[in-house]
Protein backbone atom coordinates (compact mmCIF):
# COMPACT_ATOMS: atom_id res chain seq x y z
CA UNK A 1 0.00 0.00 0.00
CA UNK A 2 2.84 2.55 0.93
CA UNK A 3 4.74 1.64 -2.35
CA UNK A 4 1.46 2.62 -4.10
CA UNK A 5 1.20 5.73 -2.30
CA UNK A 6 4.86 6.75 -3.35
CA UNK A 7 3.99 5.71 -6.62
CA UNK A 8 0.62 7.84 -7.18
CA UNK A 9 2.54 10.46 -5.47
CA UNK A 10 5.74 10.83 -7.91
CA UNK A 11 3.29 10.71 -10.62
CA UNK A 12 2.24 13.95 -9.98
CA UNK A 13 4.34 16.70 -10.97
CA UNK A 14 4.48 20.14 -9.05
CA UNK A 15 4.45 22.77 -11.43
CA UNK A 16 7.11 25.30 -12.09
CA UNK A 17 7.22 28.67 -10.84
CA UNK A 18 7.41 31.36 -13.19
CA UNK A 19 10.22 33.93 -13.62
CA UNK A 20 8.94 36.54 -11.18
CA UNK A 21 8.63 33.84 -9.21
CA UNK A 22 11.98 32.62 -9.30
CA UNK A 23 13.21 35.76 -9.04
CA UNK A 24 11.49 38.35 -7.56
CA UNK A 25 14.03 38.22 -4.28
CA UNK A 26 16.86 39.29 -6.08
CA UNK A 27 14.61 42.07 -8.18
CA UNK A 28 13.53 43.81 -5.32
CA UNK A 29 17.27 43.44 -3.06
CA UNK A 30 18.38 44.96 -6.40
CA UNK A 31 15.91 47.82 -6.45
CA UNK A 32 16.60 48.51 -2.56
CA UNK A 33 20.53 48.85 -3.51
CA UNK A 34 19.84 51.09 -6.40
CA UNK A 35 17.28 53.34 -4.07
CA UNK A 36 19.97 53.47 -1.45
CA UNK A 37 22.42 54.55 -4.16
CA UNK A 38 20.68 57.00 -5.62
CA UNK A 39 19.12 59.14 -2.71
CA UNK A 40 21.79 58.37 -0.38
CA UNK A 41 25.47 57.39 -1.36
CA UNK A 42 25.58 59.05 -4.71
CA UNK A 43 24.76 63.00 -2.73
CA UNK A 44 27.18 61.94 0.08
CA UNK A 45 29.80 61.34 -2.70
CA UNK A 46 29.07 64.86 -4.59
CA UNK A 47 29.31 66.67 -1.13
CA UNK A 48 32.46 65.09 -0.15
CA UNK A 49 33.98 66.11 -3.84
CA UNK A 50 32.68 69.82 -3.49
CA UNK A 51 34.21 70.24 0.23
CA UNK A 52 37.66 68.78 -0.83
CA UNK A 53 37.54 70.82 -4.11
CA UNK A 54 36.50 73.86 -1.55
CA UNK A 55 39.50 72.87 0.71
CA UNK A 56 42.00 72.30 -1.69
CA UNK A 57 41.36 75.98 -2.75
CA UNK A 58 41.74 77.69 -0.14
CA UNK A 59 44.39 80.82 -0.18
CA UNK A 60 45.58 82.75 2.30
CA UNK A 61 43.27 85.81 3.35
CA UNK A 62 40.11 83.33 2.94
CA UNK A 63 37.72 83.57 5.88
CA UNK A 64 36.96 80.63 6.91
CA UNK A 65 34.96 78.84 10.13
CA UNK A 66 36.32 75.17 11.25
CA UNK A 67 34.43 72.19 12.65
CA UNK A 68 34.77 73.52 15.96
CA UNK A 69 33.36 76.75 15.69
CA UNK A 70 36.34 78.40 15.65
CA UNK A 71 36.26 81.85 13.14
CA UNK A 72 39.76 82.58 11.12
CA UNK A 73 41.76 84.07 8.05
CA UNK A 74 44.01 82.12 6.42
CA UNK A 75 47.68 82.91 6.90
CA UNK A 76 49.09 80.12 5.47
CA UNK A 77 48.42 76.72 3.19
CA UNK A 78 50.40 73.70 3.46
CA UNK A 79 49.94 70.57 2.38
CA UNK A 80 47.59 69.19 5.07
CA UNK A 81 47.28 71.93 7.41
CA UNK A 82 46.28 75.50 7.72
CA UNK A 83 47.97 78.19 9.92
CA UNK A 84 44.80 81.07 10.75
CA UNK A 85 44.71 84.37 12.42
CA UNK A 86 41.62 84.46 15.56
CA UNK A 87 42.12 87.43 16.54
CA UNK A 88 45.29 90.40 16.72
CA UNK A 89 48.42 88.10 16.97
CA UNK A 90 46.55 84.96 18.25
CA UNK A 91 47.32 82.17 15.18
CA UNK A 92 46.34 78.45 14.89
CA UNK A 93 47.74 75.32 12.84
CA UNK A 94 44.49 73.30 11.92
CA UNK A 95 44.39 70.66 10.01
CA UNK A 96 42.72 71.22 6.49
CA UNK A 97 39.94 68.55 7.04
CA UNK A 98 38.36 70.41 10.04
CA UNK A 99 37.54 73.60 7.83
CA UNK A 100 33.51 73.53 7.07
CA UNK A 101 32.80 76.89 5.54
CA UNK A 102 33.68 79.92 4.31
CA UNK A 103 32.66 82.45 6.15
CA UNK A 104 32.62 85.61 3.44
CA UNK A 105 29.91 83.18 1.72
CA UNK A 106 27.58 83.44 5.18
CA UNK A 107 28.07 87.44 5.78
CA UNK A 108 26.75 88.02 2.11
CA UNK A 109 23.67 86.64 3.17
Amino acid sequence: MINFLQAAGAAVQQPQPGFMQQYSFIIMIALMVLVLWLFMWRPEAKRRKQMQAFRDGLKKGDKIITAGGIYGVVKEVKETTLLIEVDGNVTLRIDKNMVVADNTDLQRQ
